[in-house]
């Protein structure tokens, strides 16, 4: 017993208490082992043997086929003894897992369980008891002081005092917690013995969830969810108001299907920009290519010969065959897109400059090229039968959605499973380090540029379809900062390094339902304005509380 209590158990109770399920789980377990002596592990010893003369060199190919053979003829032999032998494994692990099953919880977990719960209360009231006891005598020292200096003093030993108090209180209940957590997952130790790290989909998702509750923190959780928290409580209020103020429903079938297709091609542009703002970077001329690219896209689609001139002269396209004109603008939106971000990229990479620098000036170039080509006007509509052919309908399903999660999982491919896509989180994290362990930072850079190019294009030429043309240079005006927000809304840091493709997606979503909704609402726009400024100031708020924590 422990302080006297004798829902406390010592260190000696609990072993005392799980010493009969370890005699009885070792018993099965040793006869195990000897049935897998010269079976499963004979098996797992030849298959890396087998592995190793594959890799070496120093054999010939006859001594390396001959040792193969000799290796295949032992690994027959000992699946074979696996074979035999594991009708009866399986029935012993049945027993002993059966066994756990039944007096584990009971005879074990429960009684720790209740201990630590016990010890818990008493570590607060042993708290709450010191804590008063340390006022008391604060009260009883202060009052035969009287010089402010003095007072000053015996507040500050006062506060540090607490401070201690509070940190064994914390140091203890985290002991607990350790225990509890440990006495938990010891079971899921034995059956990992069993079983060879073979648990079932129950067994692994109960471990998930402990280890969850074992790690979560509050102010963390908050940290990293409290403005997505925040978010969906604005968005249910507002599906609350919706029906009473327009007397119609907002989460309908056809108003989500609207947001996901408005959001599609957003998505292109906030993934190419992601790359970027992974790189500690950003990109400011995202509107303005989207300006570029709806123009060039409804020039090369135009229904008959284009009404409007570009330096002057007026395209026909109607010669070349639909789906032709319709590959040549999505090839001449790419292009033209990654030429530019390419310009951007080089001089980042290059000379070090800052993309905020770099794609300022592509951004005022991109406009001022496009409008004085085009003086300003608005190309008109497209062939009609090209968005059918692009982002068809099926029952009503805009296919133009599944262009965006292919995007989605190209990039997430990209990012998780290539090397540029390791290289682009080692460089956002720490360029030098990156630099010094062999990563062209200029080249990883460079990558990321023309990437978020295509990705440009492609959104463009997307949004061109859905809008049916009217490309022109001013449209795409404040997509930038949409972009970019919904990225830091993501939880791609502008400190580097730190982003998943997941959070792009769920920002994107966020502004756009918001935007959605407040217009459905008759909200004026510049107050939308106003709340997404207000969202980004929280997000960059988070970001930062989250990196100066990590630091």
């Amino acid at each position: 017993m422990a302080n006297g209590n004798s829902t406390i158990l010592t260190s000696e109770q609990e072993e005392m208490l799980r010493k009969p399920i370890d005699e009885h789980i070792s018993g099965i377990q040793q006869r195990i082992d000897s049935l897998r002596t010269e079976g499963t592990n004979q098996v797992i010893s030849i298959q890396k043997r087998i592995e190793r003369i594959k890799r070496e060199r120093s054999y010939t190919k006859e001594e390396k086929e001959r040792l193969l053979a000799a290796a295949r003829v032992e690994l027959g032999s000992a699946k074979a003894v696996e074979t035999k032998n594991e009708r009866e494994v399986s029935q012993l692990i049945k027993e002993a897992v059966a066994y756990l099953k039944e007096h584990y919880d009971r005879e074990y977990y429960q009684p720790v369980l209740q201990s630590c719960e016990r010890e818990k209360v008493l570590a607060q009231e042993k708290y709450h008891k010191h804590v008063t006891e340390l006022e008391r005598q604060h009260q009883e020292t202060l009052a035969t002081l009287s010089e402010h200096k003095e007072i000053k003093e015996e507040k500050y030993v006062y506060k540090n005092r607490l401070f201690d108090v509070k940190m064994e209180l914390e140091k203890n209940l985290q002991q607990i917690k350790d225990r509890r957590h440990a006495a938990y997952i010891y079971r899921y130790h034995l059956i990992d013995l069993l079983r060879m790290s073979k648990f079932t989909f129950l067994e692994t998702q109960a471990q998930k969830l402990e280890n969850y509750k074992y790690t979560f923190n509050r102010r963390e959780f908050l940290l990293r969810n409290g403005l997505y928290i925040v978010i969906i409580l604005i968005f249910i209020m507002l599906c609350i108001i919706t029906p009473i103020v327009k007397n119609m429903p907002l989460l309908t079938y056809n108003n989500v299907l609207n947001i996901l297709q408005q959001a599609s091609p957003r998505i292109f542009l906030a993934l190419g920009v992601a790359g970027l703002i992974l790189l500690t970077g950003t990109d400011l001329s995202i509107g303005r290519m989207v300006g570029m690219g709806m123009t060039t896209a409804t020039i090369i689609m135009h229904k008959g010969v284009n009404t409007g001139a570009v330096f002057g002269h007026v395209f026909d396209f109607t010669g070349i065959p639909v789906p032709m004109r319709v590959v040549l603008a999505l090839l001449a939106c790419i292009c033209l897109c990654t030429f530019f971000t390419s310009i951007a990229g080089f001089f980042t990479a290059k000379f070090k400059m800052h993309p905020f620098i770099s794609t300022m000036a592509n951004m005022l170039m991109i406009f001022g090229i496009v409008t004085y080509a085009t003086k300003g006007v608005s190309f008109g509509a497209i062939e009609g039968d090209i968005p059918k052919m692009i982002i068809p309908k099926i029952n009503d399903f805009p296919t133009i959605i599944l262009w965006a999660v292919a995007a989605i999982a190209v990039i997430w491919f990209i990012w998780n499973k290539t090397t540029f896509g390791k290289y682009l989180y080692a460089v956002g994290g720490n360029a030098e380090a990156a630099a010094v362990s062999g990563i062209s930072v200029f080249r990883v850079k460079m990558g990321a540029f023309i990437l978020a190019g295509i990705l440009y294009g492609f959104g463009s030429w997307l949004e061109c379809a859905r809008m049916v043309g009217s490309g022109s240079a001013a449209y795409g005006q404040g997509w930038d900062m949409d972009a970019i927000a919904a990225c830091v809304v993501g939880g791609v840091s502008f400190t580097g390094g730190i982003g998943r493709i997941s959070g792009v997606v769920v920002g994107v979503l966020i502004f756009t339902a918001l935007t959605y909704s407040l217009t459905i609402l008759g909200i004026d726009t510049n107050l939308q304005f106003v709340f997404e400024g207000i969202i980004i100031l929280s997000a960059v708020t988070l970001d930062c509380l989250k990196y100066v924590r990590k630091k």
